[in-house]
């Protein structure tokens, strides 16, 4: 019996418990189940890797930085991206850390974007919403698809502008807005991130992280400026197949 699972904190709404449950039952993979291993602490966390019948994990918020410690060793994108996302067991009985999220995303932005992508304008910039470790898989992607790209957060802190720096100037020169932040999230579907949505035209990109609702409050206000709107399920949806692919090497 392979087991499979989802680490998190408060993850009832799970996305991947139904998308693998579903995708064993529907390619008639047997002997394989997944489910979900909610800890409020890390230390909780660390008690479900230590169970050596589990083949593997995905981690969520907020334990994607904080799990790292735990790990025998990561691969080399988890290791320059400073977050992990996928954890396999391997035949040796150690835990090896990946990101898939930097593979969802840009898979899913190029599948999107990719002729817009093409006649963006040089330089590519982009507006990163939030610094956790989701942020920076989208950073480790944009940067490999040529994007000089700004973190945006509530605090400014050294190359990290605050929104209130968000002027018209800076919106305009940035065509790519990144959401990683949890706002607009289930059941708080009105919180948006606070950017001056009435600088958008329709040469921005909006792409938001968030999958419930497919539509936040974010895009919603992107669309009615005329920018592209990208939801992130399709991200997710990428992400977890690439994590299936390093569990069943």
């Amino acid at each position: 019996m392979h087991k499979y699972g989802l680490i998190g904190k408060n993850i009832s709404y799970s996305f991947s418990k139904h998308y693998f449950t579903s995708k064993f039952d529907r390619e008639q993979i047997p002997n394989t189940s997944y489910v979900n291993f909610d800890c409020q602490r890390i230390e909780d966390a660390h008690s479900y890797l230590l169970n050596s019948k589990i083949s593997g994990y995905n981690v969520t918020i907020p334990y994607k930085e904080a799990i790292i410690p735990f790990l025998d060793q990561l691969d080399i994108h988890a290791s320059n991206i400073g977050a992990v996302n996928t954890i396999k067991r391997n035949q040796a009985g150690k835990l090896v850390g990946y990101n898939t999220d930097y593979i969802g995303f840009k898979d899913s932005f190029l599948e999107r974007c990719g002729n817009l992508f093409a006649i963006a304008p040089t330089p590519k910039k982009a507006l990163i919403l939030g610094t956790g470790g989701a942020s920076k898989a989208v950073l480790y992607a944009l940067n490999t698809l040529g994007f000089t790209c700004t973190y945006v957060s509530r605090n400014k802190s050294g190359e990290i502008i605050s929104y209130q720096d968000l002027t018209a100037s800076v919106i305009g020169s940035h065509t790519l807005i990144v959401n990683c932040t949890p706002l607009g999230t289930f059941p708080n579907v009105d919180a948006s991130p606070d950017i001056p949505y009435q600088y958008l035209q329709d040469s921005h990109i909006l792409y938001d992280l968030i999958y419930n609702p497919e539509k936040t409050s974010f895009l919603k206000k992107g669309e009615m400026q005329g920018a592209t709107i990208i939801s992130g399920l399709r991200m997710l949806e990428l992400q977890a197949e690439a994590a299936w692919e390093i569990w069943k090497k």
